[in-house]
């Protein structure tokens, strides 16, 4: 069982930076792919970008390449989302996942554990 917790979301200004953090707990992180996905209301869960278990592999949406990267830190089970250059249309709520293999892809069925999720809003 896995069990992640995001932190770090809020308001923010257009241009402005956030960044996201994710706690797993459970045996098998550092052997898992992981990803931040986010969704707005009406809408379904998007990929926003994603590590693989090696933590070299990264994979980003189009809409958020040059302003978003990800990392991992094995020893503290911690991922993270560097979200620069913020838009209004980046504001969602945010989810962590883990995956089900140290690859792990852009569509949502490649995860088998899900945060909560963390509010990000981009605004005025």
């Amino acid at each position: 069982q896995v069990q992640l917790v995001e932190s770090g979301g809020g308001l923010v200004q257009p241009g402005g930076t956030l960044r996201l953090s994710c706690a797993a707990s459970g045996r098998t992180f550092s052997s898992s792919g992981m990803g931040w996905f986010r969704q707005t209301p009406g809408k379904e869960r998007e990929f926003v970008a994603s590590i693989f278990a090696n933590g070299f592999d990264r994979e980003f949406a189009e809409s958020v390449k040059g302003r978003f990267t990800i990392s991992r830190d094995n020893a503290k089970r911690t991922i993270y989302l560097q979200m620069n250059s913020l838009k209004p249309e980046d504001t969602a709520v945010y989810y962590c996942a883990a995956g089900r293999y140290g690859i792990v892809r852009q569509t949502p069925g490649d995860y088998n554990y899900w945060g909560q999720g963390t509010q990000v809003t981009v605004s005025s």
